[in-house]
């Protein structure tokens, strides 16, 4: 079994929940918003990171880091892209088994013709009424496991 990390959104704010649910990943992918230079810094305290350019990455720092990648992690290929809107490719057809995406700041978990499309939500600055969220995934020898992770404060 594979473990991998994924967040997205995080607009220059790692919260320690964020960081302590990412504990134990074989790798992190954050899809874009990374919003300060500092937050992939600390998540390269815990495992590899794979980072894409959001729309709010436009500061030096952040012309190193590419709009998309297409990676590959044990047996599975990841294409991460910020704004799903943006995708320019047929995952099927390519042969990518999971596509990461971020920007709307809502979780998503989808199959769509075999692909697994996943969305970390938002883990930064809380926004409107959306909740904080990271993800994780499991890669068995059964198959993809993904879980989607709250990390709103519980609500009295």
């Amino acid at each position: 079994m594979l473990r991998i990390g994924i967040i997205s959104d995080t607009h220059g704010l790692l919260r320690p929940e964020a960081e302590q649910r990412l504990a134990g990943a074989a790798h992190i992918i954050h899809a874009g918003d990374i919003g300060h230079a500092d937050v992939v810094g600390l998540l390269r305290r815990i495992a590899p990171v794979t980072a894409i350019r959001g729309n709010i990455d436009t500061g030096d720092w952040a012309k190193h880091y590419p709009d998309t990648q297409l990676i590959q992690l044990g047996e599975r290929s990841f294409y991460v892209l910020h704004d799903l809107q943006d995708l320019q490719i047929d995952p099927a057809v390519c042969g990518i088994d999971v596509v990461v995406y971020g920007h709307s700041h809502r979780p998503r978990i989808q199959t769509i013709d075999g692909v697994l499309y996943l969305n970390p939500g938002s883990a930064g600055p809380q926004r409107f009424k959306l909740p904080v969220t990271v993800a994780t995934l499991e890669l068995t020898v059964s198959g993809l496991r993904p879980v989607i992770h709250d990390l709103s404060p519980p609500k009295y």
